[in-house]
């Protein structure tokens, strides 16, 4: 069985991933305005995220607009918002399923074997909303290339990648690593022997021999 060492630094890198998920759907800054082609010159920078859009001026100060109507919305977009929210509460659930599986907690019972099986499920269970998250921000980062290089695509609203995405994405390979290490405490089956204990015939000690 994997040792309570691998099981603390899975769930400390999947808490970590969890947290930057959580991070980087809150920001608005999926996708920035990319400042392209000849003569552009703008004091304003436009910002997207999942559930508002901004604008950041060349003065400091940011202006945001949340979506009004979740049906205007491209699919991607809400593609988007739907796998990141199910791959953070399924990724909530599974800390909390294998919490209840490490050998360092009390919860789950004394049995060894069956704490590994829960930790094992609490593993299983991060990955697929690990898996969850990836999606999301893979299907968002496609969607954001591909209207870039399409050449009937204004060149003032064109938009790259911006921080959130990043911080999304480096979230779900953290979560996607500690579910694997979590996973990892797969219970071994005990190898029993096909053979009987062979009896010694050997005469105790006490005992004397005649002649």
């Amino acid at each position: 069985m994997a040792n309570s060492g691998l099981q603390l630094l899975g769930f400390a890198l999947s808490l970590i991933g969890v947290i930057g998920l959580i991070i980087g759907t809150i920001l608005p800054q999926w996708k920035m305005s990319a400042y392209i082609g000849d003569n552009i010159i703008t004091a304003v920078a436009m910002y997207q995220g999942l559930w508002m859009s901004c604008a950041f001026q060349s003065t400091g100060q940011m202006q945001c607009k949340v979506y009004d109507s979740i049906l205007q919305l491209d699919s991607a977009l809400q593609a988007t918002r739907a796998l990141m929210i199910v791959g953070i509460i399924v990724s909530v659930a599974g800390l909390g399923v294998a919490c209840m599986g490490m050998k360092c907690t009390n919860c789950g019972g004394d049995d060894k074997v069956r704490k590994s099986r829960i930790a094992l499920t609490g593993g299983i269970i991060l990955l697929v909303g690990a898996l969850c998250a990836v999606v999301a921000c893979s299907w968002f980062a496609h969607d954001v290339i591909r209207a870039f290089y399409n050449p009937f695509t204004p060149v003032n609203t064109k938009f790259e990648f911006g921080a959130a995405i990043f911080i999304a994405w480096a979230g779900s390979f953290l979560d996607v690593l500690g579910g694997a290490m979590l996973a990892a405490s797969c219970p071994r089956s005990k190898q029993v022997s096909k053979y009987p204990p062979v009896a010694s015939n050997r005469p105790p000690s006490s005992t004397k021999e005649y002649v």
